[in-house]
């Protein structure tokens, strides 16, 4: 999505074009084939979701053709990992590629032992002392319970976006809160949960048995094998 004359435009493939993606499982296809692809456009041609997509779909709220309404399909689908993984920005990683990015990200550390050497910050700790026991916890809920907020803790969504670079957090459904009479209202709001929790621990742990470095030089390659024109410093920005 680019910023240009004034407006944010997206840039998508014509109607016709038989390289579109028309569906939430067509799309949870191609990310299995390619392994992993950010929501919206970034500096190598062709490598996100907008850009294998019809423009006019999006926030169209019909989730069986708006690729914005397929990221809260597929998050809670538990078939794919959904989050913030590349720079910064929102994308899937498929689970046969995900146990790499978990090892390279997590540098062969778990939350709490990142946080005993230091490594972690307490802001860090305080959010994901909320998933002890294999929450999914609302956005809105976790700020509260984590003690961000007026008067409390600052920048929540950078915290947030540190924990899914990282690996410790996905985004695992989108849903609208519940009034009292349990009837959904407003907007549909993330949904976070650990990696352990949505997909099992196995699943996380199946890349472990290499080091960081090698999954980091796997996932690389094979990028740059899948998109020969990717340059090491478009990679490199990629995965910030």
């Amino acid at each position: 999505m680019a910023y240009e004359n004034g407006e944010w435009v997206l840039h998508g493939l014509a109607k016709d074009d038989p390289y579109r993606l028309k569906t939430p499982w067509e799309l949870l296809d191609y990310i299995n084939d390619i392994g992993f692809l950010p929501l919206f456009a970034g500096d190598i041609p062709g490598f996100s979701v907008e850009e294998r997509t019809l423009a006019t779909d999006w926030w169209s709220e019909d989730e069986t053709v708006d690729p914005w309404e397929w990221r809260r399909v597929l998050a809670a689908s538990g078939k794919v990992a959904y989050g913030k993984f590349f720079g910064g920005k929102a994308g899937f990683i498929s689970l046969d590629w995900f146990p790499a990015f978990c090892n390279w990200r997590r540098d062969g550390y778990d939350f709490d032992a990142r946080y005993e050497d230091e490594l972690a910050t307490f802001r860090e700790k305080k959010i994901m002392d909320c998933f002890q026991n294999g929450e999914r916890v609302f956005s809105h809920e976790l700020k509260r319970l984590a003690g961000f907020g007026k008067g409390g803790e600052k920048n929540f969504p950078g915290v947030m976006t540190e924990l899914q670079k990282k690996t410790y957090l996905v985004l695992c459904d989108f849903c609208q809160r519940l009034n009292k009479k349990q009837e959904p209202y407003g907007w549909a709001l993330a949904v976070y949960a650990t990696p352990e929790t949505v997909f099992g621990a196995d699943t996380i742990a199946a890349a472990y048995r290499e080091q960081p470095a090698v999954s980091k030089d796997r996932i690389f390659a094979w990028l740059k094998q899948e998109y020969p024109i990717a340059t090491d410093k478009q990679i490199e920005k990629l995965f910030g």
